[in-house]
């Protein structure tokens, strides 16, 4: 019996071109009558993921920004964790030496430098996920000089370069000389700095943690590879059909891909084996 589903969005629970897939809804909601809550689970951030949510009708919690921020609305949280301003400030001076673009991602609004070279895959890179109708995105020319001004605590700050070598060189610099932070490369062009210790797993933890309920009932779908700790923790881990060999490997079911309704299949197939908690309990009574 699993009482909570973790689904992931991008390449997921979305189809390639960014739409959901058809019957997704219908699905969410045949798994939600049977009284398993469902959550998404993703690096995006607040707003761009509450926006789907809407669209699924779903009034969940959700674990945003790779876990850092989970919430219903933007000003309550449940649970976030932030670079402090101090430690951001710091992290941009060094940042603002190198040849990349920096975007600090609060989950309010964004802030980033201004595009240091043209190239279409970092202009992907940084505007696939956001869009400035319901989530600001400003830029600036030094955003060392913004901040002295006007100090920001974001759960994230992504680094973006067309150079993997310049990558990989902030990623050493940035992790000897601050404590306290994770550098996640999640993309051959970009690279994510977040609080120690959070993840998706970890963020699905703290989200079980409040809900009483066990890491063993939770369905976990996901295709990345930062998905597979929670693939593997979860008491049935899946697979969609898209993912990288170590995901499917890692699963204990592979469904088909987020192109060929995934999710929905999945939820179908295997959900239908499942009676009501709230039924399943009354007979355990009546024995």
């Amino acid at each position: 019996m699993y009482r909570l589903l973790a689904i992931n969005v991008d390449g997921t629970l979305l189809r390639s071109n960014g739409r959901l897939q058809s019957g997704t809804k219908e699905a969410i909601d045949y798994v939600r009558a049977k009284e398993v809550y469902v959550t998404l689970v993703t690096r995006r951030h607040f707003p761009s993921t509450k926006k789907i949510a809407k669209a699924l009708k779903l009034d969940s919690f959700l674990i945003t920004h790779n876990g850092a921020f989970i919430s219903k609305n933007l000003d309550e949280p449940l649970f976030v964790k932030r670079i402090s301003e101090e430690k951001t400030f710091n992290i941009v001076q060094v940042l603002e030496n190198y040849k990349c673009n920096i975007r600090l991602q609060h989950e309010k609004f964004s802030i980033g430098t201004r595009m240091r070279f043209p190239g279409n895959l970092i202009a992907k890179a940084m505007f696939g996920s956001g869009d400035p109708l319901f989530y600001p995105m400003q830029f600036v020319d030094s955003l060392g000089d913004y901040l002295t001004d006007n100090p920001v605590a974001p759960p994230k700050i992504e680094v973006y370069s067309q150079s993997e070598e310049e990558l990989r060189s902030i990623a050493q610099t940035v992790k000897e000389h601050f404590e306290d932070v994770d550098v996640v490369a999640v993309e051959p062009h970009k690279l994510e700095i977040v609080p120690e210790g959070v993840s998706k797993l970890n963020g699905l933890k703290a989200l079980a943690n409040q809900l009483d309920i066990p890491l063993h009932e939770t369905v976990v779908i996901g295709d990345s590879l930062d998905d597979i700790e929670m693939i593997e923790a979860a008491g049935l881990g899946v697979a969609m059909w898209n993912a990288p060999k170590e995901v499917k490997f890692a699963a204990d079911w592979v469904t088909r891909s987020n192109n060929m309704n995934g999710v929905s299949y999945m939820i179908k197939e295997y959900f239908r084996k499942q009676q009501r908690i709230e039924f399943l309990k009354q007979i355990k009574i009546e024995k």
